[in-house]
């Protein structure tokens, strides 16, 4: 799909919420309202159109290209829609989304969950080991802690080289980690997108320069480069997330069987791994054939997962 061309070029842009806010979803209006109801026969007991929010993490890009190829090999039409947080939630709240599959519960998108959540469906948790990190190359000996940072504030110019401005991680690194360890003063946490924070964390190393990051787990760079989290001894960063697919209001009757196929989805760490190397990682240039490659190697989530709806099923 043309969405899924555009969609690092777009994050690396930095996406504005105008500009999402006239992407389409699956029925034709515009992510801030519309019905949400799609047409057509159904798979099963389920509607055939299903519309599905990405927002260009490389956690979210892995399952929902994943979720696609599954979907679509199964006789559902998927629309993947490109978004950024805000209008993400927004539009799954109006029924113009009907389902976004990477919600980090409870600290990351807990301002989006306390405004939105009682107008969506929480599918279940499919990850348990997430967490939001500040993070330096290994190479910074003497960093090794969140307070660390204070001391080397000069050499990294002051800066603390974040994502886009309405993240969970970046509402966490502003609201909680800076003012709770004393770096306001000290620090500015500089935003912009996923991609623009990873390019500039590339071209630091690549010199040997120091620089900090806000990073999360799971995540490819880890794979990448030798990277260090730093040590947050007051929790401020929170611990261990789950990560959530969430559906808009109604979703579980109109979606019968994907529902229960979500319910039943979890990733380890190894399988988490494994599929974002081939999906976002160095030398992955087409997610959907990444996502169709490691289905094809990991028939025993696929019948983890389906269970029994697996069978005929080939990538």
């Amino acid at each position: 799909m043309n969405s899924r061309k555009r969609m690092m070029a777009l994050a690396a842009a930095g996406m504005s919420g105008v500009l999402l806010l006239t992407a389409c979803g699956g029925g034709g209006e515009d992510l801030t309202g519309g019905s949400g109801e799609s047409g057509g026969a159904g798979t099963g007991d389920d509607l055939k159109d299903i519309n599905i929010a990405l927002i260009a993490w490389e956690e979210a890009i892995a399952v929902t290209h994943m979720w696609e190829v599954i979907l679509e090999e199964k006789g559902y039409n998927v629309d993947v829609t490109d978004v950024d947080v805000a209008p993400m939630y927004q539009g799954a709240a109006n029924g113009a989304i009907d389902l976004f599959l990477d919600t980090w519960l409870p600290t990351t998108h807990e301002t989006q969950w306390d405004t939105y959540g009682d107008q969506l469906e929480d599918l279940g948790s499919w990850y348990d080991n997430a967490v939001l990190t500040l993070t330096v190359p290994a190479y910074m000996e003497d960093v090794n802690s969140i307070p660390d940072l204070l001391d080397h504030a000069d050499e990294l110019d002051n800066r603390i080289v974040g994502i886009d401005s309405g993240a969970g991680l970046t509402i966490t690194t502003q609201d909680s980690a800076m003012p709770g360890y004393g770096l306001d003063d000290d620090f500015e946490l500089v935003t912009s997108s996923g991609a623009a924070m990873l390019a500039e964390l590339d071209s630091a190393i690549a010199d040997e320069e120091p620089i900090v990051v806000t990073l999360w787990r799971p995540h490819p760079v880890y794979v990448k480069h030798d990277l260090k989290d730093l040590e947050d001894p007051e929790g401020l960063m929170g611990g261990a997330e789950t990560i959530h697919a969430v559906g808009r209001d109604g979703f579980g009757s109109d979606y019968p069987q994907l529902s229960a196929w979500l319910e039943d989805w979890s990733m380890s760490d190894d399988e988490l791994a494994s599929l974002e190397a081939l999906t976002v990682g160095e030398d992955a240039d087409d997610p959907e054939a990444g996502a169709r490659e490691w289905l094809s190697e990991n028939p025993e989530f696929l019948e983890r997962t389906l269970g029994d709806d697996a069978q005929g099923l080939e990538f």
